[in-house]
């Protein structure tokens, strides 16, 4: 199977700050709000912290709701072939924690080159 392209060049790098508001992560993953909901619905990958009627996502459910935008509009896989892709790629512990690591990582960068280019 083929992963997708985690850098995703053409959306805004991801800030390096701990958690996200919906606003924020429809803006970063260039997403509508109402997508979001129902992603959230359909991957239990995505749960974002909900305090006071109010969803907060955190760095690495950015970067999963950018993987699942690339699976569906990109390389058009249904929600179903996406819940099964991530059902796939998650089998190992070993591999997931790897791929959680690696995401970290992209992120941390992104942050990087943001900081850089201000200079």
């Amino acid at each position: 199977m083929q992963t997708p392209d985690l850098k995703q060049p053409d959306l805004p790098a991801i800030p390096n700050k701990r958690y996200f508001t919906i606003g924020e992560v429809s803006v970063l993953c260039e997403i509508k709000t109402h997508v979001l909901r129902y992603w959230e619905q359909e991957f239990e990958q995505i749960n974002p912290v909900k305090r006071n009627n109010r969803r907060y996502y955190q760095q690495q459910e950015v970067l999963l709701l950018r993987q699942i935008k690339s699976l569906l509009y990109e390389q058009g896989y249904t929600i179903s072939g996406a819940k099964h892709w991530f059902t796939s790629q998650q089998g190992s512990d070993e591999n997931f924690r790897y791929k959680e690591l690696l995401r970290q990582t992209i992120s941390e960068l992104e942050s990087i080159l943001v900081t850089l280019k201000k200079r």
